[in-house]
């Protein structure tokens, strides 16, 4: 068996492998409800093998959507509409997950295939956004730095959400801190220059993020909670590996099972090198540095590349976005390619598997 097709448990909950569907934004929901898109787009990953299938970036509050077009779990008709998806994901033998965020500053936006781009205006369905501090992203409208009755209401509402992304039947969690979302905001220098206990040091530019977790983590003491960072800002003077690493190390401490490394996302100057795998050294010094379990994602879109990441030691898993998109049953094909013989192909799909 590869170590790709190995399993993995996590508090007890055994996810059959390693190669896991990232959370991708749809920008289809209609007032944060899942529609019949959502269902069929993500069954058919777990059809096709996945060992997790992790639900795109799901707001914790109206405000903290994307686009007036994202999903949210704020309230309990949104969490009877997930209940569904998460069961069809769990019978095709995959764990459901989903990913709960805030957007902050990068809030209120037109959804990628709207006309229009930029900031949503209020007449329009638009809200005001927030941030640690009232510095805006690029060109969109500058958001309300968040006073200490915002921050409050801030973790209150991953908390609500984590339990009701719970009762959904979400088997695992995770917490969004990375790609210039509202958690990222208050971690990066670049947007963060408040003065008070949540400003300057990165024990308090961390205060948020760590308070997010203690609170979700006590809404749901049993699940599998990652937290997903971004390693780096790509920018001068901005969040780096190092504090990346000691967060993770923090996230653990508090209750974070795996951390799920990514990249960039907050500063519009962002210079990116881009390549296969390139943001695979980041989560292999973090897993080193830390210990924690940790997801590699990033341009990984064959089997033998993935196997090498997992392999190798470099994470504990491979997150993928794009190649699922190309192709649903991305984990089938693999498991032929590196020789592993699988017995989660649906007997539907039974004629069509490849014989060596």
């Amino acid at each position: 068996m590869s170590a790709l097709f190995r399993p993995l448990t996590i508090r007890g909950i055994t996810l059959r492998n390693r190669l896991w569907v990232s959370p991708m934004c749809q920008y289809s929901a209609r007032d944060g409800m899942p529609q019949e898109w959502h269902h069929v787009h993500l069954a058919q990953f777990a059809s096709g093998g996945a060992g997790l299938v992790m639900a795109e970036a799901t707001a914790v509050s109206p405000e903290g959507r994307i686009s007036p077009d994202d999903t949210g779990l704020w309230n309990d008709a949104q969490r009877d509409a997930w209940a569904p998806l998460a069961a069809a994901i769990r019978s095709r033998g995959a764990v459901p997950g989903v990913q709960l965020a805030h957007a902050g500053r990068k809030a209120s936006t037109w959804p990628p295939f709207a006309p229009q781009r930029g900031s949503v205006p209020a007449d329009e369905g638009g809200w005001q956004t927030v941030a640690p501090s009232a510095l805006a992203f690029g060109a969109l409208a500058a958001p309300a730095a968040l006073d200490a009755a915002g921050i409050e209401r801030v973790v209150a509402d991953f908390a609500a959400a984590a339990r009701r992304a719970h009762d959904a039947g979400f088997e695992v969690l995770e917490i969004h801190g990375a790609h210039g979302y509202l958690l990222h905001q208050f971690l990066s220098p670049l947007s963060n220059t408040r003065g008070d206990e949540y400003g300057g040091s990165l024990e308090n530019r961390a205060r948020l993020l760590l308070r997010v977790i203690d609170a979700v983590r006590a809404e749901a003491p049993e699940a599998p909670l990652f937290v997903r960072l971004s390693a780096t800002d790509w920018a001068d003077g901005g969040w780096d590996l190092d504090q990346t690493t000691t967060v993770a190390r923090w996230a653990g401490e508090r209750g974070a099972d795996l951390i799920d490394i990514s990249s960039g996302g907050l500063v519009a100057h962002q210079k990116i090198t881009l390549g296969p795998g390139y943001q695979v050294p980041f989560a292999a010094h973090v897993r080193r540095e830390t210990g924690l379990p940790v997801s590699a994602v990033g341009l990984i879109d064959d089997a033998p590349h993935a196997e090498q990441i997992v392999a190798g030691g470099d994470a504990d898993a491979v997150m993928a976005a794009r190649e699922w998109l190309r192709d649903p049953h991305f984990a089938l094909r693999a498991a032929f390619e590196l020789g592993d013989d699988i017995d989660y192909w649906p007997p539907q799909y039974e004629r069509a598997r490849p014989r060596r």
